[in-house]
């Protein structure tokens, strides 16, 4: 585990539907392509059950279990029960990772991490941008007068992956 304070960290926000997550998909396969290390982080408003009910898993949380630890031969994942404790913040999630190149985080908008917002013009949402100063690029399907923020096409990965590396200070891939 690493301080959250020394995770690489960029966000990904934007309405739903706007085209966030496939956003994400995208720059993860370019930048571990190019050699990075990447984790992400994906925060969700509603409820997911990452669990099968009836399954040795589930059957441990339901019995009270705070922590459960799932390994195969080909990953493990930890799914910690909050039991009424408040939801943890960014920082503190970042904080049990392990340590990568960059931290690509979809979602958490609210928190003050640099982000880039993904706008779609048929979806007619008002841009995040102009309320948040933690957003300091756009990619978009459409010009938008915001000189003083970076812009992308929604399909120029290359150069959307350049500006976050740049932006979070991540130095080259070996």
């Amino acid at each position: 585990m690493t301080a959250a304070s020394d995770v690489r960290v960029f966000g990904v926000v934007g309405w739903k539907n706007n085209g966030k997550t496939t956003l994400v998909e995208r720059l993860v396969a370019h930048l571990t392509a190019l050699g990075y290390r990447v984790s992400t982080v994906k925060h969700a408003h509603h409820e997911v059950e990452l669990d099968q009910p009836g399954k040795d898993t589930w059957r441990h949380r339901q019995a009270g279990a705070e922590e459960v630890v799932l390994a195969t031969a080909r990953r493990w994942a930890v799914i910690h029960e909050l039991r009424g404790t408040p939801e943890p913040t960014l920082d503190a999630l970042l904080a049990r990772m392990t340590p990568v190149d960059l931290v690509i985080v979809e979602g958490f908008k609210r928190f003050p991490h640099p982000k880039l917002e993904v706008h779609r013009r048929e979806r007619g949402t008002p841009l995040l941008a102009d309320e948040d100063a933690t957003i300091v690029g756009l990619a978009s399907d459409e010009p938008l007068d915001r000189p003083q923020l970076a812009q992308f096409g929604l399909d120029d990965v290359p150069a959307i992956a350049a500006f976050i590396l740049d932006h979070a200070g991540v130095p080259a891939a070996a």
